[in-house]
């Protein structure tokens, strides 16, 4: 079973596109999503120094149009795509590369929000000085504790041993002088605390922006940061990006339901390197590729080949199907059990995991063809649960 996830910010080195836009046809579609963010990516990619790549504006947007344009690379016919990949998932604002990449919106949505986010991001970090700071090593709890005595977030949890501690510059200097033990402290040479309630801002200019875009059902497992639930409706999959920017990203219940999905193989797309190091230390037994440039596309082909297989949304009516979102045991709601049709957002029962239960709604609504699970069944993350067929006026 094969992942593709996307990186985020802090991927980028100077230089990294230099070999990919030798390549015409790459050149070109770049030209185009440069043209759409309204930057010389190419240049950005090229020639600019790191300090200019670090820029929150231009990082995001380079990103994430190298992870498409890639994509189109290994697969150019992206419907391929569907009948190989089991689930997507990207790394903070990887993850609007994967929705797009699993067609949740189209790529120049994808670049319109990734340009206004990484402005709403770097005007918002300018209010108050704020920073992040990685924490590796130590005791996970200790460390959890360590961060809220000083009032800081856990901005980023990537899994065992890497959490990163994000607020205000005087919280992180206290924050060094008391650290937790056993841990190493390194500062990150970034703009703001990301993914805390000092990006508040920038959520709401997002999501005024965000009530204009038209969504898609995924066509594929899309794996949350907020939770690490599998999301299957594109209404979801937005208000979810917009929501993660002042959110921790939860890496590490991410690599949990890439575990619970049975992955054999995880592919990062370019600027790759960070979230493999991460899942070979999270993902034992996981064969992982890191595909940097254009000479690797050959084996990465190879290696899609090895580990891919459709989703189970892939060889279902996504479009009607209702699926669920983490695993655990699946409780029928009984509003629902003997009913012939489902209104739209109608509640059709709760998927019960250790964690946490989630409630699970026929999004669309329709007539009920068929369950595809029994009360009481356990069911992994991504499983159909329920067959609906449209109804006329629903």
């Amino acid at each position: 079973m094969l992942v593709i996830v996307a990186p985020g910010q802090g991927a980028q080195t100077p230089g990294f596109l230099t070999p990919w836009l030798e390549d015409p046809t790459f050149a070109s579609r770049f030209d185009w999503l440069s043209t759409v963010a309204g930057l010389d990516l190419a240049h950005y990619g090229t020639e600019a120094d790191a300090e200019a790549i670090r820029d929150t504006q231009v990082a995001q947007p380079l990103l994430v149009a190298t992870g498409l344009i890639a994509a189109l690379e290994l697969f150019p016919h992206p419907a391929d795509a569907f009948g190989k990949v089991g689930a997507v998932a990207g790394h903070s604002v990887g993850e609007i590369t994967a929705a797009a990449g699993a067609r949740a919106i189209t790529a120049e949505q994808a670049m319109v929000l990734v340009r206004e986010r990484g402005k709403a991001m770097a005007q918002a970090a300018a209010i108050t000085p704020t920073g992040m700071t990685a924490v590796l090593g130590g005791d996970r709890d200790e460390v959890l504790a360590a961060i809220d005595k000083h009032g800081l977030t856990p901005a980023n949890d990537n899994g065992p041993g890497q959490i990163v501690a994000a607020g205000t510059r005087e919280q992180l200097d206290a924050f060094a002088e008391d650290p937790p033990a056993k841990a190493r402290l390194v500062p990150l040479s970034v703009a703001g605390a990301f993914h805390t309630e000092h990006m508040q801002p920038a959520v709401g200019h997002l999501a005024g922006l965000a009530r204009s875009v038209s969504t898609h059902d995924p066509r594929t497992s899309v794996i949350s940061n907020r939770d690490g639930r599998v999301v299957h409706d594109g209404k979801d999959m937005l208000a979810r990006i917009v929501g993660q920017i002042a959110s921790p990203v939860r890496w590490d219940l991410c690599m949990e339901t890439m575990s619970d999905l049975g992955v054999t193989g995880l592919l990062e797309m370019p600027p790759a390197g960070t979230l493999t190091g991460i899942a070979k230390r999270a993902l034992k037994g996981v064969e992982t590729f890191a595909l940097k440039t254009p000479d690797q596309l050959d084996d990465a082909r190879a290696f899609i080949a090895k580990h891919g297989e459709a989703s189970m949304i892939e060889t279902s009516p996504t479009w009607r199907m209702v699926v669920s979102p983490g695993k655990g045991t699946f409780h029928r709601a009984e509003s629902a059990a003997g009913a012939e049709t489902l209104e739209a957002g109608a509640t059709i029962g709760e998927v019960a995991g250790t964690r946490s239960s989630s409630v699970v709604t026929a999004t669309h609504g329709g007539v009920v063809v068929e369950w595809l699970v029994e009360d009481g069944d356990l069911v992994s993350p991504g499983q159909p649960l329920l067959r609906l067929h449209p109804e006329v006026g629903m």
